[in-house]
């Protein structure tokens, strides 16, 4: 089973492929996706890996988790699923009569 892993305060000069060398010393990385702003193409300081065996990504996430990286604490951890925020931005839309 698969593990989605979430990855928080990362410098913006973090790039995907540094991002994918921190964790495959724990095991087999899918992917690795650092996320940009959609207006100024720059990190937006976080992103996520996906992990093919979840205990080697748990293992990860406790051994990454807080470690320095570029004079910057990680904040790792298991993604959670996306949910509606409920913000009104997004979404289908709607009338506007």
């Amino acid at each position: 089973m698969s593990i989605k892993i979430y990855v928080g305060n990362l410098s913006f000069d973090s790039n995907e492929s540094e991002l994918n060398g921190l964790f495959e010393p724990y095991g087999v990385v899918d992917s690795a996706k650092i996320i940009v702003d959609q207006f100024t193409n720059r990190s937006r300081g976080f992103g996520f890996i996906e992990m093919q065996n979840r205990e080697e990504g748990l293992r990860a996430i406790q051994e990454l988790d807080s470690k320095d990286l570029g004079g910057r604490n990680l904040k790792v951890n298991e993604a959670r699923p996306k949910t509606n925020s409920g913000d009104g931005r997004g979404g289908s839309g709607g009338s506007r009569w």
